[in-house]
């Protein structure tokens, strides 16, 4: 099912969420996980995305148990509005998230029994009743602050709006990332600039968080590569500024003309237009893929 654009604001608070960018090496270049949501999903439905969802209130239960002081993890965000309680209950949305979707528990627990417990979690036990009784440690450090995005008012492809904390994380030694079969239905590893390529030849859809996500991924040929980018800098803040021109949607993004904020804080193109039932830039699959930026990191 593709994506339709959204013509109707939405002014209700963004959810506080969280997204895991799972990375790995692959035979001479970076590889990321995408999972396919349901087409009957009200997020995004049929739409290729990274495992992530909003911040439960539970989530706070557990902020005790990560295996790093919340004020530690308050800093890597880098966001002074949060307190130190609320930037920890990101990482622990992250991790729960991570593996209700992925499968993938970022802890201290042998791969089987992992297994064994996702397999709990699909039959309908919860998150705190599988793991509370293990009295384990969440690995927060496990997870690098990459990027924040918070959905405009009028979010153009879905009808909920988010902020949402970007990480980026690597599988587990013995794990294996999947998908759950109920909120998503496929997944794949594949390299950034084969992800862009299959959603230009319309083969794949994304919404424009996972486009520009991809497009700053494929700046980068290894996980070493992308999480030292990563760690030298603040997690941008990214808040698309769409506009109808002449019945044509256009996302601007920070160095944009039309956007607020002159710097530009992603590689790529500074705005995304609605062509073709599908968000592209002016430039084409050329300035998505790098193409002509010289070689990659």
């Amino acid at each position: 099912m593709a994506l339709e654009l959204i013509t109707k604001r939405n002014y209700e608070t963004p959810a506080p969420s969280a997204s895991v960018v799972l990375l790995r090496d692959g035979a001479g270049d970076l590889e990321v996980f995408l999972l396919r949501r349901h087409s009957q999903s009200f997020v995004l439905g049929g739409a290729y995305v990274f495992p992530g969802g909003k911040v439960d209130a539970e989530d706070a239960r557990w902020v005790q148990r990560l295996d790093r002081d919340a004020q530690a993890l308050h800093a890597l965000l880098a966001e002074p509005e949060l307190t130190p309680a609320a930037a920890a209950g990101l990482y622990v949305a992250a991790v729960r998230e991570l593996f209700e979707e992925a499968g993938l528990l970022l802890a201290d627990v042998p791969p089987a029994q992992v297994t064994d417990l996702w397999a709990a979690l699909r039959g309908g036990r919860g998150f705190d009743e599988l793991l509370a009784p293990l009295e384990l440690r969440l690995a927060a450090g496990a997870l690098q602050p990459w990027s924040r995005w918070i959905t405009p008012t009028l979010s153009s492809v879905g009808r909920r709006r988010f902020d949402t904390r970007f990480f980026l994380a690597t599988v587990p030694p013995g794990q294996e990332a999947r998908h759950d079969e109920h909120e998503a239905t496929e997944s794949a590893w594949i390299t950034p600039r084969a992800a862009l390529r299959q959603y230009w030849d319309g083969q794949i859809d994304l919404a424009p968080p996972q486009i520009m996500s991809l497009t700053h991924l494929a700046r980068h040929r290894s996980v070493a590569s992308a999480f030292a980018a990563a760690r030298s800098r603040t997690p941008p803040c990214i808040r698309p500024e769409p506009h109808d021109v002449e019945g044509t949607r256009v996302l601007c993004y920070p160095g944009d003309p039309w956007h607020p904020e002159g710097a530009q804080m992603l590689p790529g193109p500074t705005r995304l237009c609605w062509r073709n039932g599908r968000f592209e830039p002016d430039a084409g699959l050329a300035i998505l893929l790098g193409e002509e930026e010289g070689p990659r990191r």
